[in-house]
C-alpha cells in the first residue's frame, strides 16, 4: 500500500510565539509561579477588552460556570436550562450545584439551543438558563435576554468557544449577565489550561474570588475567615503569562480564522450541500469568531466510517458533541433517546474539520478535497 506523502494535517494545533515562551520563562524563573502579578495584568486585559466589564481568572472554563451559578443562589430544587449539545460540563455543573439540568432542542440550522423551546421547557422552578455558543456561533442575543427578563432568570452564557465573537458589533462579554470563556489548548486564545467569568458588580467579583480559593476571606497579616464553601480554582501566573502572550493577538487570531471559514465555503462551493447531502455551518462573519468549523453528515453515512477515512487521508476530525442527555449519567436521570430528536441527529452525524491560526488555504483546500472524496 503507498505510504500518504503529505503531512498529517491536525484538528486543532495552538500557536505560541517565542516572546510566550520567554515571558513563561521568566515567570518560572522569578520564584512566583502560582497566582500573582501575571494574573492580575490578565485581568486587567480581559476586563479592559469587555468595556470595563470585571472580570476573574480560573483554572478551568468549568468551574466558571458552576461559581456564576453559586453567586446566582442557584442550588436543590431550582431548575436550569441548557442545549444538549455542548460539552458535558455545560450540564455536569447544574447537578453540582444540586439543581436540575432540563435540556432543551436545538436549532437545526445554527445547532444552538432552539429559543422557542427554552421559553417551552420554562416552569416555576426555572432560575437561570445556560445558552453554549456552538463553535463561536451565538444565539439571538436580544430575543435571549428578553425571554430572561420577562421569566426572571438568570443567565450564565457558556461562551467557552466565543472569544472574539460579537453580537451586532458588541463583544461577547461586554455586555449581557454572567459569561464564562475558556482558554483550554484546542481554544482561539489558550493559557493552556484556564477560563474567566464576567461578573456584574464589585459583590459578586469578591465572590467569585472566595469560591475560587476555598471561601477564604483575608483581613490584615493574620486575619482569615471563610464564610463560603469555595474550592481550589485559581489560575498560575505561569498559565497568565501564556494568556497575555496570546492574547496580544486576539484581533489577528479572529480576522484569520474568519478568513479560513470564507475559503472553507469558497472551496466546497455553492452546490455541496445538494450533491453531496451534507450540511455546512450558517456563513456568519459578523458574529462568530470561527472555534470551528463543523459539518453535519448525511445519514446515508456514518461517522467513524467517515472520520476512519478522513484519517486515512492524513486529515484529523473532531466530534463535538454527543447528546449530554443520552450520555449513561443522564440517562440514569430519566433521559432518553427520542426526547430531543434534532439534537440527537445532530450529535450522530456532526464532524469538526481543521481550523487553527497557523493552517493556510492550501491546509484548507487538502481538508475539503478529502470530505469530498470521502462522500463521493
Amino acid at each position: 500500500m503507498t505510504q500518504p506523502t503529505l503531512p498529517f494535517l491536525p484538528f486543532s494545533k495552538p500557536t505560541i510565539d517565542e516572546a510566550t515562551i520567554a515571558s513563561v520563562a521568566d515567570v518560572l524563573r522569578s520564584g512566583w509561579i502560582t497566582s500573582g502579578p501575571k494574573v492580575q495584568a490578565f485581568e486587567k486585559e480581559l476586563s479592559d477588552y469587555f468595556d470595563g466589564r470585571i472580570t476573574r481568572s480560573f483554572n478551568s472554563g468549568t468551574c466558571t460556570m458552576e461559581i456564576a451559578l453559586r453567586i446566582a443562589g442557584i442550588g436543590p430544587g431550582d431548575e436550569v436550562i441548557t442545549t444538549p449539545i455542548s460539552w458535558v460540563a455545560t450540564a455536569n455543573v447544574v447537578i453540582e450545584t444540586g439543581a436540575t439540568p432540563v435540556f432543551a432542542d436545538i436549532d437545526p440550522v445554527t445547532r444552538n439551543i432552539d429559543l422557542d423551546k427554552l421559553e417551552a421547557a420554562i416552569t416555576p422552578r426555572t432560575k437561570a438558563v445556560i445558552p453554549v455558543y456552538l463553535s463561536g456561533l451565538p444565539v439571538d442575543m436580544d430575543r435571549l435576554y428578553a425571554i430572561a427578563a420577562k421569566h426572571n432568570l438568570r443567565v450564565i452564557e457558556d461562551a467557552a468557544q466565543a472569544l472574539g465573537s460579537s453580537w451586532k458589533g458588541k463583544r461577547i462579554g461586554s455586555f449581557g449577565d454572567f459569561v464564562s470563556f475558556s482558554f483550554q489548548a484546542n481554544k482561539n486564545i489558550t493559557c493552556s489550561e484556564g477560563g474567566c467569568l464576567v461578573v456584574n458588580n464589585a459583590d459578586e467579583a469578591r465572590l467569585a474570588e472566595k469560591y475560587r480559593l476555598q471561601g477564604v476571606t483575608r483581613t490584615g497579616f493574620d486575619g482569615l475567615d471563610v464564610d463560603v464553601l469555595g474550592g481550589k480554582f485559581n489560575m498560575t501566573d505561569v498559565a497568565a503569562a501564556i494568556g497575555l502572550g496570546q492574547f496580544a493577538h486576539i484581533d489577528a487570531v479572529t480576522a484569520k480564522r474568519r478568513e479560513l471559514a470564507r475559503h472553507y465555503f469558497a472551496c466546497f462551493g455553492a452546490d455541496f450541500e445538494s450533491r453531496y447531502g451534507a450540511q455546512l455551518p450558517v456563513a456568519d462573519f459578523d458574529n462568530s469568531n470561527w472555534h470551528m468549523y463543523q459539518l453535519v453528515l448525511p445519514e446515508s453515512t456514518t461517522r467513524a466510517s467517515f472520520m476512519e477515512k478522513m484519517m486515512a487521508l492524513q486529515i484529523g476530525i473532531g466530534y463535538h458533541y454527543p447528546p449530554i442527555h443520552l450520555l449513561k449519567l443522564y440517562r440514569d436521570r430519566g433521559f432518553k433517546e427520542g426526547m430531543f430528536p434534532v439534537a440527537e441527529r445532530v450529535g450522530r452525524l456532526i464532524v469538526s474539520l481543521p481550523m487553527f491560526t497557523a493552517m493556510s488555504k492550501e491546509d484548507v483546500e487538502r481538508a475539503v478535497d478529502a470530505v469530498k472524496s470521502v462522500l463521493g
